[in-house]
């Protein structure tokens, strides 16, 4: 899947995260989290598992969390990447 543009999902509310997606030449996902220090690796496992899954190897994800569970994480940047790919 190519990055084409823009794109974000989610909220800033309390178990929820907010994802920007952006094109960019390389793979790059930056994270902020209220619990970073306990899950990052978690919240970074389930991004990647989405990526590989929709076959994106370049663009820039910035993930600002809210102590979100898996099935948020994932729901939230699999909308932002296919909002980011559509034509």
């Amino acid at each position: 899947m190519d990055i084409t543009r823009r794109a974000s999902a989610g909220t800033m509310q309390s178990s929820d995260l907010m994802v920007h997606v952006e094109p960019a030449e390389r793979l790059d996902i930056q994270i902020e989290s209220t619990v970073k220090k306990q899950f990052e690796h978690l919240i970074r496992d389930r991004i990647e598992a989405v990526l590989r899954q929709l076959a994106v190897t370049r663009a820039l994800v910035k993930i600002s969390d809210r102590g979100a569970l898996d099935y948020a994480i994932e729901a939230r940047v699999e909308t932002a990447l296919r909002r980011a790919a559509e034509a």
